[in-house]
């Protein structure tokens, strides 16, 4: 395998460098190679600093070879260079050699080129071995030297023996020692504070009879009086002239440095001083090494995470306050390149609860500027993001329930012709056998069905106080005891504790029964080895100091209901999950995720709250719904029907089968009808029939021109125009418009034949 070799030749002929190319061919060198014949050429060929060597004959015509080696010697450039002449004397070679050529070699043995370079090559490898550790040595003492003089450090070697000290002037600097007197132990001991020279002298005692390293810490009084605090470091060594068993240490020598940290001492006196005045801070303080090992704890880390100063201080922090949280290696890694750090964490207590923590962190640094300590203020906000996380659930739940508004006015769209034509068939084909009625009583059932699954869904937008009534819930409560004694298994327990005098509420029963039937299955399919379901209802009064720690309560009278069981729990991970819609822990085909959904959205519309627990066994549903004073008042409905005399009605919505339907209604029951697609259309056909139009039923939710609009438009045209209005949606909102408007009734989607009939003959009449 060829070896590559760059060459920079220096030659006037052709023929040479082809025969000095050919030479190193020959021999096993793949050649790149450049020529050059003048000086100015070299000296931008060697700019480039690519070669391995130079080539020069010593004969050129505008320079020789001794001018070429000068070159490159004032660019400092180290590069093996072998002239090759044809003709040299030996007086010029010499002259060469002394001027720093590597080798010379004539053109008529060039057999000698190649090993000229092989040796070349490697010695020049050799020289720049030699440079790299001579330039590594010369660091390693520059820094050695920079860090002594600047870290205050001073060298000494204790001749055990003798007693003789050797030392440096800067270790008798840190003694305040006269330059050139400290040459006995005796005369360092005597600068050492009298109440820290016996615990010096038994930690230097215990290093020589152990022969382990000696390390100590002890404050040493100048002449001044200042004091100034030593960390004195030593072992034994073997000194570089013994004769003998160097490999072994001499236990009478020893050999160390000492190293002046008051700066370092003050500046933690200082901290303990300011952290004793913490002791009375509600947050927790703590201050810790980078590998977490305590070293101050307050009062107030104690009233938060439980552990007493005694317990902690030289422990690892991460070790008691995460748990199985993962330590914030981000945290760290910014406030060591930054200074400081903020942000929220998760830890645990002495007790083991989870909590969260606002939590400052500030860098604190030694006296040689390097990171040294972190000083941590935490701040306990678990009942702060408790609400806040109330407060975003109850956000999102607000969103899903603007996209279930959405999906329930088409879905009442669909339903209101197909529960239309199920009611009118009847009417219009009395003959039908029975087989086709009882099909045409499973149409209407199905849709109707089908209405109640949309007014569920409509929980999440919005409430229908239209049915709510003055209730007492001990008796609801005791209709679920009946029902779920008869059907949940013998191995659960029920246990009621109703107070007799609770309050009176206003609210829909129905949804309030599918309210307490939900928590009541979640609690048997929580409990499948068996346990004890305890309901209790008791009144409640939220004042001022509840409000704040959940942001859903208000100040007021509330009934409490409340569903507690021994079951598996929620996990924690999940708990703030549960009241999403379509959020199931069941398996597939088991649950549909709309139960506790639909529990929290039925509460909110009736302007209550929900509180959940599982941190202990079991889980505990706490209802509030606000009492009431009012009585009830229940009004009957009117199931009859009245047909018209042939009154002209406009009939306006962008479904064509609903319009289609009621329109067949209306005519089966002598009204007469117009339908218009939508409101320009319907705006047209009044304008061309306004004095025989004697109502208009309008949809509000329509493209192009909305409902509200187009009723305004045509109360311009005739301003005392008897108007019922309609919707998929039963937008609150959409209905307080349309009544602001001036129309006449509101009636919400899917209606049955009934309503609307009734509805316009009251309109009429």
């Amino acid at each position: 395998m060829s070896m590559p070799l760059r060459v920079l030749i220096v030659e006037d002929s052709d023929d040479d460098e082809l025969m000095i190319v050919r030479t190193l061919q020959s021999n096993g060198y793949d050649v790149t190679y450049t020529r050059v014949e003048t000086a100015v050429e070299m000296d931008a060929a060697l700019d480039l600093n690519i070669w391995d060597l130079v080539l020069c004959d010593y004969c050129l015509p505008d320079f020789d070879g001794l001018e070429a080696l000068k070159i490159m010697q004032n660019k400092g450039i180290d590069l093996p260079f072998i002239i090759v002449s044809g003709a040299i004397n030996e007086e010029i070679a010499v002259s060469a050699m002394k001027a720093g050529a590597s080798d010379f070699v004539t053109k008529s043995r060039l057999m000698r080129l190649v090993p000229a370079i092989r040796r070349e090559l490697k010695e020049a490898e050799n020289r720049r071995a030699r440079l790299k550790s001579e330039l590594a040595l010369q660091k390693t003492q520059e820094q050695l030297r920079f860090v002594l003089e600047t870290n205050f450090m001073g060298t000494w070697e204790w001749n055990i023996t003798t007693n003789e000290i050797t030392c440096s002037s800067s270790c008798e600097y840190l003694f305040d020692i006269t330059s050139g007197t400290g040459s006995n132990l005796d005369i360092f001991i005597d600068r050492i504070h009298p109440q820290d020279r016996d615990a010096m002298l038994e930690a230097l005692k215990t290093a020589q009879k152990l022969h382990q390293t000696y390390q100590h810490e002890y404050r040493v009084i100048w002449q001044d009086g200042s004091i100034h605090w030593i960390q004195a470091i030593g072992d034994f060594y073997q000194p570089t002239d013994a004769k003998d068993n160097l490999s072994s240490k001499n236990y009478n020598r020893m050999l160390g440095i000492v190293i002046d940290v008051t700066k370092q001492k003050l500046a933690e006196q200082k901290i303990y001083e300011q952290a004793a005045l913490l002791d009375v801070a509600t947050n927790a303080i703590l201050l810790r090494h980078l590998n977490g090992i305590v070293t101050y704890w307050n009062k107030g880390a104690e009233r938060l995470y439980g552990w007493t100063a005694e317990e902690v201080i030289g422990k690892n922090a991460y070790n008691i306050l995460y748990g199985d949280y993962l330590p914030p290696e981000t945290a760290l890694e910014s406030v060591i390149k930054y200074g400081e750090w903020q942000g929220e964490l998760n830890k645990v207590t002495k007790d083991e609860q989870d909590i969260i923590v606002d939590s400052h962190w500030t860098l604190i640094r030694g006296e040689d500027n390097q990171p040294k300590y972190i000083l941590t203020v935490d701040t306990d906000i678990t009942a702060k993001k408790q609400l806040e996380s109330r407060f975003m659930r109850t956000q999102r739940l607000e969103n899903i329930g603007i996209l279930a508004g959405g999906i329930a006015h088409d879905l009442n769209n669909i339903l209101t012709p197909i529960l239309a034509v199920a009611q009118l068939l009847p009417l219009t084909l009395p003959n039908l056998n029975t087989r086709n009625q009882d099909m045409l009583h499973i149409l209407e059932a199905s849709a109707k069905r089908g209405a109640d699954l949309v007014k569920q869904i409509l929980c999440f937008a919005r409430g229908n106080d239209e049915k709510r009534l003055i209730l007492q819930v001990k008796h609801l409560l005791l209709d679920i005891e009946q029902i779920i004694q008869g059907t949940f298994p013998k191995s659960i327990e029920i246990n009621k504790h109703i107070h007799d005098d609770l309050w009176t509420i206003s609210a829909d029963s129905t949804q309030l029964h599918q309210v307490f039937m939900n928590l009541a299955i979640n609690a048997r399919d929580a409990m499948p080895e068996g346990g004890t379901l305890t309901i209790t209802a008791e009144n409640q009064v939220i004042d001022t100091n509840y409000t704040k720690m959940n942001i859903d309560a208000h100040e007021g009278n509330y009934i409490l209901i409340t569903f507690q069981d021994t079951g598996i729990g929620i996990r924690k991970d999940i708990i703030d999950k549960i009241f999403d819609p379509f959020f199931t822990t069941k398996e597939v085909g088991k649950g549909t995720g709309l139960g506790l959904s639909t529990v929290f959205n039925i509460i909110k519309n009736h302007n209550g709250f929900i509180e959940v627990d599982s941190s202990s066994k079991g889980s505990t549903f706490k209802i509030f719904i606000p009492a009431s004073t009012q009585t009830n008042t229940k009004i009957k409905e009117d199931t009859t029907i009245t047909n018209g005399n042939g009154e002209l009605i406009l009939f306006v919505d962008d479904e064509i089968a609903i319009s289609e339907v009621s329109k067949t209604t209306l005519e089966t029951h002598k009204y007469q009808v117009l339908v218009a697609n939508n409101g320009i259309e319907a705006i047209a056909i009044f304008v061309q029939n306004k004095l025989t139009i004697k109502a208009v039923i309008i949809d509000l939710m329509m493209p192009s021109l909305d409902g509200v609009t187009t009723i305004r438009a045509l109360q311009k045209i005739m301003p005392n125009i008897k108007i019922i209005a309609m919707s998929g949606s039963n937008d609150s909102e959409e209905k307080t418009k349309a009544i602001e408007c001036g129309v006449q009734e509101f009636v919400p989607k899917p209606f049955t034949a009934n309503i609307l009939l009734n509805t316009l003959h009251h309109v009429l009449n």
